[in-house]
């Protein structure tokens, strides 16, 4: 009989450890199949009863930096997330950047009158003949699920915009309205479950939708957030959210010399930065 060697997740709740789960964690990270098993073994001796999956994330991320560097930063992915409010760095900015990246043309921050309230939208993406009203709920720890609660209330708020003046316009005549709930961590089981059983929400968060999340979206066109790179200060973070550059491929187009003057940062601050960007991209 095979025996379990629980661990403690970010939640705080117990689950049995699996070696798939960190083979698929490193190869989502880019790492070879190879690399990922050569992980997985060493992991496999190193975890004990009640670790804490945190603990696990370490150790992955510490033997991938030493086998494949760009996948140690990639596997930083949903930490770098997690860093973006702290920053200063608005969550609903950098979804806003990934829709227009992916061909939206994107309004951020709209307040649009509903039929009986008006409503501060994050933003409107329009693509074609759809155009998205959409609600980005940004948590800072892994385990802050999205729960139906909001998904319910934000439904209830694209009723109201719905029936409103605003959108019943000549110019949405023959677009399709979508409401749209982003996050950067995962919704709860009921929340996808009412969202799907009312059919007008459609939820974008970690790993979900399955065929193309988040991350997916991140991945695709390496639109890394400047929080995944490991030398970066909150000093310097809000020295670039204050120029608007919000992603890693943003820096390689900086001259630095000239942004190191004008912003009072130290050159070789500046160039550590473009090292890590430009293994990530390797």
């Amino acid at each position: 009989m095979t025996k379990f060697i629980y661990v403690i997740n970010a939640r705080g709740e117990t689950e049995p450890f699996s070696c798939r789960k960190v083979l698929s964690s490193a190869r989502r990270a880019g790492a070879s199949h190879n690399t990922a098993k050569k992980i997985v073994n060493i992991i496999r001796k190193d975890v004990y009863p009640g670790i804490e999956t945190q603990e696990i994330f370490e150790k992955i991320k510490q033997l991938l930096s030493r086998e494949s560097p760009e996948s140690a930063i990639r596997f930083s992915l949903k930490e770098a997330m997690a860093k973006l409010g702290p920053t200063g760095f608005p969550f609903e900015k950098y979804i806003g950047e990934i829709f227009s990246r992916h061909d939206f043309k994107v309004k951020l921050n709209q307040h649009i009158p509903g039929h009986c309230l008006t409503y501060e939208i994050d933003f409107l993406a329009r693509k074609g003949k759809f155009i998205y009203i959409g609600e980005c709920k940004y948590r800072n720890l892994p385990e802050g699920l999205v729960n139906p609660t909001l998904v319910l209330a934000n439904y209830a708020r694209f009723l109201d915009l719905k029936k409103g003046k605003f959108f019943n316009k000549k110019e949405f005549k023959n677009l399709k309205l979508r409401n749209l709930v982003v996050t950067n961590t995962k919704f709860g089981e009921n929340a996808i479950k009412f969202a799907r059983c009312i059919g007008a929400t459609e939820l974008l968060g970690w790993r979900y939708p399955k065929s193309g999340g988040l991350e997916y979206l991140i991945d695709s066109q390496n639109l890394y957030p400047i929080t995944i790179l490991p030398s970066l200060s909150p000093g310097l973070a809000s020295a670039f959210v204050s120029k608007k550059i919000m992603l890693v491929e943003d820096i390689l187009k900086l001259d630095i010399e000239k942004f190191a003057k004008k912003m009072k940062i130290s050159p070789a601050k500046l160039n550590q930065l473009t090292r890590e960007a430009k293994i990530l991209f390797k």
